[in-house]
């Protein structure tokens, strides 16, 4: 017997709880995984609340992330002990999820933990960490160096957000952190950032194109933020785009892009494949400081994340949070 949370139809809406399921209500994948840790992402807010519809069916075990140990396999690649995380490739939208105690996955999707994580750590990072070191990785490809000029990150005190400043930071950058929650700034500036910035110098409609401020950017926001943070990017820049927290359009020009040279590049954390995630990860292990990790992390149970879901889409969560799912 084992706990999770389900999202299961009701006659006025989604209901989301945690529920006792049997080894037998799980999917037939050939990979079972004790899950030890699981984490709370922007997407799992959705699903719980229903607040947008991505889940493809129901009922559904929700939770894009999940870390622990295989206990069982029928595929070659994978061994009971091995210590293993999963982001993407639809779990907890398409497939169960790691909102509890036990996934059956596919051998596909499944990523070793590097050794200097223990399963705890793998989930602080989890989709979003791991995002942003994709985020990272794209704009030191596309010319961003430590020596090149200031770095803006939107979105800074949320879970992308935090390990991108953290990350840049370690990495010598001069980051600059823009946060609608400017009680964050000691929290920011501890991460690594050098300056924090008010989230409405950006959010509102702007010019076209206006001063040079940043050689390259990492936006969670989308909208008229990644309109503005393009507007002010320096000649030969680049911005790495991965969220729409303020949403999905993006209200600019083109002046940034034929007059600027600048670089938009989009990064999808769902569908990368298992190179790319290796890299990250390995990355992971080398460039983000665990005691700075800690700093960003909160730990919650499978009941807290119900309690905390609709918070997370209101943008009052700092940073990432691990459930324990044994709790």
């Amino acid at each position: 017997m084992v706990q999770a949370i389900m999202v299961r139809e009701g006659e006025q809406g989604d209901i989301a709880q945690v529920e006792t399921l049997t080894a037998d209500d799980f999917p037939d994948h050939p990979v079972t995984v004790e899950v030890e840790y699981s984490s709370l992402n922007y997407k799992d807010g959705l699903a719980i609340t229903g607040a947008a519809p991505v889940l493809s069916s129901k009922p559904m075990v929700p939770g894009i992330d999940l870390a622990g140990i295989v206990t069982a396999s029928a595929d070659d690649r994978w061994q009971p002990g091995d210590r293993v995380l999963v982001n993407g490739f639809g779990v907890g939208e398409r497939h169960w999820g790691g909102l509890a105690q036990r996934a059956r996955v596919s051998g596909d999707w499944l990523v070793r933990i590097p050794d200097s994580f223990d399963t705890r750590q793998a989930m602080a990072i989890g989709t979003a960490g791991y995002t942003a070191m994709l985020c990272v990785q794209r704009i030191e490809t596309l010319g961003a160096t430590p020596t090149g000029g200031p770095v803006l990150v939107t979105g800074a005190s949320g879970g992308v957000g935090s390990v991108a400043v953290a990350v840049l930071g370690k990495l010598g950058f001069e980051v600059l952190a823009s946060t609608g929650r400017l009680a964050e700034r000691d929290y920011l500036l501890g991460l690594g950032a050098s300056e924090v910035l008010d989230r409405s110098t950006l959010s509102e409609p702007g010019r076209p194109i206006g001063k040079e401020r940043w050689q390259a950017a990492v936006d969670a926001a989308g909208s008229h933020t990644l309109a503005n943070v393009l507007a002010g990017t320096r000649y030969g820049g680049v911005v790495a785009a991965t969220g729409l927290a303020q949403g999905p359009d993006l209200p600019g020009s083109v002046y940034p892009f034929i007059l600027r040279n600048v670089t938009l590049a989009g990064v999808d954390s769902v569908m990368q494949p298992l190179p790319v995630r290796t890299e990250a990860w390995a990355r992971l292990s080398r460039d983000l400081d665990p005691a700075k990790l800690e700093q960003t992390t909160t730990e919650v149970s499978l009941s807290g994340a119900l309690e905390l879901a609709p918070k997370l889409l209101e943008g009052a969560v700092r940073g990432r949070t691990v459930v324990a799912v044994n709790d």
